[in-house]
């Protein structure tokens, strides 16, 4: 009597187990892909709020005067650095400062690294085409903003702040 000894997997009890892991892992990739741009979309919509309100607070502050602005300025931030740095509070008869943001969110699209997170922002125009953005103007405190037809920059995942201004405007 001879007695055989198995030890281990055959060689097609192998290849079996090694199709359904991978025919698991097709099926589990793009559901992990899809909701990692899930949670980078949820991070996005945070960050375009938070930085639309502090827009939003700083257009509200210098239409009751709190801030100085130059003749014929539009009321809304140059710049996304001027909301974490701050402004004079005109009212405020020690001269201290408002600061409407902590720091500047990180877009969460951007692909890359960059050691300042206002670099992450970039500038889009209304009338560039989406596969191919160019910048377009941004009304600063020494502009007067361009009427809502002409090329103006917004903030999307990808873009500068500048059209939510127009947008709000025209609403």
């Amino acid at each position: 009597m001879m007695r055989r000894s198995s030890h281990g997997f055959s060689f097609i009890e192998l290849i079996a187990c090694l199709a359904i892991v991978s025919l698991l892992l097709m099926i589990a990739l793009p559901v992990a892909e899809t909701s990692v741009k899930r949670t980078r979309e949820g991070e996005l919509r945070r960050s375009l709020l938070e930085i639309r309100q502090a827009i939003d607070r700083y257009k509200e502050a210098a239409d009751a005067g709190r801030i100085q602005l130059e003749v014929g300025a539009s009321g809304y931030p140059p710049d996304l650095q001027v909301l974490v740095d701050g402004v004079v509070d005109q009212a405020s008869p020690s001269g201290r400062k408002m600061y409407f943001l902590r720091r500047i969110p990180r877009d969460p699209m951007y692909p890359g690294r960059a050691e300042d997170n206002a670099q992450t922002w970039g500038l889009r125009s209304y009338a560039s085409p989406a596969d191919a953005p160019e910048e377009g103007t941004t009304c600063s405190t020494s502009t007067a903003c361009p009427p809502a037809s002409a090329s103006t920059a917004f903030l999307t995942g990808t873009g500068e702040w500048t059209g939510i201004r127009q947008a709000r405007a025209s609403a």
